[in-house]
């Protein structure tokens, strides 16, 4: 179950950056960015169930020159 989105669609994200929290049995997980990139869509909303590799946040990664 998705118990919080902390990102919104155009937000900067920095490696390490948590981008969705998700419960499972009763455990609380954070689920963290690996590397700077921007939210380009959110496909769920808080309170969701899903299902194991199920898409939740498309990201785009920020390539710096």
């Amino acid at each position: 179950k998705v118990v919080k989105i902390p990102v919104r669609k155009g937000d900067r994200l920095s490696s390490g950056d948590i981008v969705v929290v998700l419960e499972a049995m009763k455990m609380q997980s954070n689920y963290k960015v690996t590397s700077d990139c921007t939210v380009r869509d959110i496909l769920v909303n808080e309170e969701d169930s899903v299902n194991a590799n199920q898409v939740l946040i498309v990201l785009d990664i920020i390539k710096e020159d």
